[in-house]
């Protein structure tokens, strides 16, 4: 994450509340009697050294305990802090989280915490890969938040209304918008996930219109807090614009965490993310003749069945098996009898 230079605290829009904030009985309910003069305030910016936090009486630079990891935390998250230094006594439980995954790191790395909606934006150009949207679901699912597609750049598709087809198949009852980042109608049309109290996030590949779109729903009371960049024709891809997660107000109503740009997204600790996302997969797998079926040769294979009748994709359970297979070498094994590890695989055969 990017440095900033010491100074004041950020200027974040001052919330109404501590529930327009998004404080509610979940996060009340963990203060002990002996917090009860702790202030609680939301994460609205990390950085590698320093936090900044937002609550009812405004933003605040808070003062970490000595060694203190700030990768520990995430926009979005509740701490409780002492009303006169501000330092931070403790974290509160999330009710929802976004981590995902890096190549050759065990830990996963925290993007998002205490998050209603994931935006999960793409565009309808060369960008658009299903691979990559499923990845995103997949940490949705898994860390309890709800995911909607959002598809920019609808002017150079070819068939903007297939393109809508395609990314509503990757998962079921996923909302899927086609809109313009800069149109004045976008965030009137993501109102209905939005509002006082509630908190939206954005994911994506870089110049797809991410931090346009969170200009546009920040509105133009204050000065953009994302650049913007073009995306080079040739590949449709994009320079990262954003290089630091931060809370900003809606100015409809909620608040919006932008993300930098994901170039890659691994699977770990993901099963529940994953079923949820291969639904129809997961539910015939119990038809299957043997439990450990792989679907890949095995007789009397339920899956391979609705594959060959058309039920199913072949390219999507293709994908579904490269993912597991992933989620299965990225997720730490379990400790069974005796100390012995116990792989994350399939129960034995009937």
């Amino acid at each position: 994450m990017m440095e900033l230079p010491d100074g004041p605290a950020p200027a974040v829009a001052r919330p109404s509340s501590l529930a327009d904030l998004g404080w509610s009985a979940f996060f009340a309910d963990q203060r002990r009697p002996d917090e009860a003069d702790l202030v609680p305030m939301r994460v609205a910016k990390v950085h590698r050294t320093r936090m900044a936090g937002l609550g009812a009486d405004g933003p605040a630079k808070l003062v970490l305990p000595p060694l203190a990891d700030t990768g520990a935390f995430a926009v979005g998250d509740w701490v409780l802090v002492e009303p006169a230094t501000r330092a931070l006594a403790r974290r509160l439980d999330r009710r929802t989280v976004l981590a995902r995954h890096t190549e050759g790191s065990t830990v996963p790395q925290l993007a998002a915490a205490n998050v209603d909606t994931l935006f999960i934006v793409t565009s309808h150009n060369a960008d658009f890969n299903p691979d990559r949207l499923e990845r995103y679901l997949a940490m949705a699912n898994e860390g309890g938040v709800d995911p909607v597609i959002l598809l920019t750049k609808a002017d150079g598709a070819a068939d903007a209304a297939e393109c809508e087809r395609r990314a509503a198949a990757l998962q079921r009852g996923l909302p899927v918008l086609t809109l313009d980042p800069r149109s004045p109608d976008a965030a009137g049309r993501l109102a209905p996930w939005c509002g006082a109290g509630r908190t939206v996030a954005l994911v994506g590949s870089s110049g797809v219109g991410k931090s346009t779109l969170v200009n546009t729903l920040v509105g133009a009371g204050d000065a953009p807090p994302q650049l913007t960049g073009a995306i080079r024709e040739r590949d449709a891809k994009g320079r990262h614009t954003t290089t630091a997660r931060s809370l900003h107000r809606i100015a409809a109503g909620g608040w919006v965490i932008d993300t930098p740009g994901m170039r890659t997204l691994n699977i770990g600790d993901a099963a529940f993310g994953l079923d949820t996302l291969f639904a129809e997969i997961v539910e015939l797998a119990p038809a299957c003749r043997f439990s450990d079926c792989t679907h890949l040769h095995e007789p009397g294979c339920a899956v391979r069945a609705a594959v060959a009748d058309g039920r199913l994709d072949a390219d999507r359970v293709a994908r579904w098996r490269r993912l597991t297979e992933e989620n299965r070498a990225n997720t730490p094994a379990a400790t069974g009898p005796r100390g012995n590890r116990v792989p994350a695989g399939r129960p034995r055969r009937r």
